[in-house]
């Protein structure tokens, strides 16, 4: 019988990442993945989402772009093109998934794989051995017992991304991340959309007062959002449902359920092994292990942060573990995107988290219209960064951007809390000019001069 060092169950952000790392480190793999390589993220969420969003961003800019100077007639939108290149990319993107596998020989399995009840895993009906065992299986999203959700039209975050032509009319249950980006999305290219969202603000993860400005910066997107609502019911032509209590409806034409995303934890042999987990995910420990020796988690399976990014780092930190180098995750350094035009970006504490943790703290927000770059680039569009600070150590513990290119500045600012970096030595930093990223250090002189 075969025996690896490392079996992986999931071709995801956590299990190619995870498979790579090892291989290249001299471990026997074997990745077992039944569907595509590169897991939700690069098939049917992050890469193909993003893809969209950037053909909605150049079709704002030459439907509006008589301010900058450039005069356009007749722009149109067209799905074909957009549907083709999207494809293209993921094709692209999943082959060179596969030459990193071959390049760190990695043995790679097209099939379903589950934990084998004596020990080992199950690829195709037979019985393999390994070492240790990463769980990657990832998340799908989630079905809310809403009545007439089965109906025509009614589609998940998957199903939208396969759009031919737009909608007449759209309405998005749910208003976080994903939420959010197809109402961009869709608004962007004229599509009249209606967001339903039960909370009391939009993205409730990000700071209050960053979502309150982007859900204002949508309206001007052909969006408009009923917060403290619930829906009722789906019918043929019409979503219903209650704002406190008071019955409202809004026509639709496609209906998104953009509720959330659920652990694929079922059939995959967790119970005989008795991995400790629930219908919110494995728990792990900040090793990634689970409580079962030699069995280990990452990505979206675990319910932690549903983030690729954060699920490739798990995927490290468990190799580590297992190749002599003691590693554990350390969430607060995560950084997080909405990809919305303005995007948002965030990382560390909100205010109102890092009071509760009875820290003293001190905030400053600085404009991005008091930026030149971000001013020259960006008409009757608002930009905002927040930071926090912990007063009894001067350390950085949160940054919060709301604008263009936030997501390719939020690795500095992770860097920074990261390494727990002072007032006085953010203060030192020199940052290009002209540039958008000069708002964080100018947010921090702001409050201390």
């Amino acid at each position: 019988m075969s025996k690896y060092d490392l079996a992986i169950i999931g071709g995801g952000p956590a299990g190619y990442v995870a498979a790579e790392r090892a291989g290249h480190r001299g471990l026997r793999v074997l990745l077992a993945e039944h569907n595509h390589m590169g897991g939700v993220c690069l098939n049917c969420g992050c890469v193909p989402s993003k893809t969209m969003l950037h053909s909605a961003k150049l079709y704002q800019y030459a439907t509006h772009g008589e301010v900058y100077g450039v005069r356009t007639e007749g722009v149109q939108f067209d799905f074909g093109p957009l549907q083709a290149r999207k494809t293209r990319i993921i094709e692209q993107l999943r082959k060179g998934i596969g030459q990193l596998m071959k390049k760190s020989k990695v043995d790679v399995r097209n099939a379903a794989a589950q934990l084998a009840p004596d020990g080992g895993i199950l690829v195709d009906g037979e019985t393999l051995a390994a070492d240790n065992i990463l769980i990657a299986t990832g998340s799908a999203p989630a079905q809310p017992p809403i009545p007439g959700a089965d109906l025509p039209g009614v589609m998940d975050s998957t199903g939208i991304l396969e759009c031919q032509e737009a909608p007449k009319q759209l309405v998005i249950i749910g208003g976080g991340v994903i939420g959010c980006e197809f109402a961009c999305f869709f608004g962007s290219i004229g599509v009249p959309v209606t967001v339903i969202e039960m909370l009391p603000e939009i993205c409730p993860a990000v700071d209050a007062e960053l979502a309150k400005t982007l859900r204002r910066e949508l309206g001007k997107k052909n969006v408009t959002f009923h917060l403290n609502a619930k829906v009722e019911a789906i019918t043929a032509d019409a979503v219903q449902f209650s704002v406190n209590g008071e019955k409202q409806s809004v026509e639709r034409d496609l209906v998104l359920m953009a509720t959330g995303r659920t652990p694929n934890v079922a059939d995959i042999g967790l119970e005989a092994r008795g991995v400790d987990h629930d219908r919110r995910g494995i728990r792990i420990d900040d090793r990634c292990a689970t409580n079962v020796p030699g069995i280990w988690a990452a990505g979206d399976v675990t319910g932690r942060v549903w983030l690729a990014h954060a699920a490739s780092r798990m995927g490290e930190v468990v190799v580590n573990n297992l190749t002599g180098t003691p590693d554990r995750m350390r969430y607060h350094g995560v950084p997080g995107v909405v990809y919305t035009t303005p995007e948002v970006a965030t990382v560390g504490w909100t205010e109102e988290a890092a009071r509760e943790q009875g820290w003293p703290v001190k905030t400053a927000k600085w404009p991005m219209t008091a930026n030149g770059r971000y001013l020259a680039e960006h008409e009757n569009e608002r930009g905002l960064v927040k930071v926090v600070i912990r007063e009894d150590t001067r350390a950085l513990v949160g940054v919060h951007l709301l604008g263009a290119a936030c997501s390719e500045m939020i690795y500095g600012a992770a860097s920074m809390i990261e390494t727990e970096m002072r007032v006085d030595e953010i203060k030192d930093l020199v940052f290009p000019h002209p540039t958008v990223s000069e708002v964080m250090r100018d947010a921090v002189w702001s409050l201390y001069p």
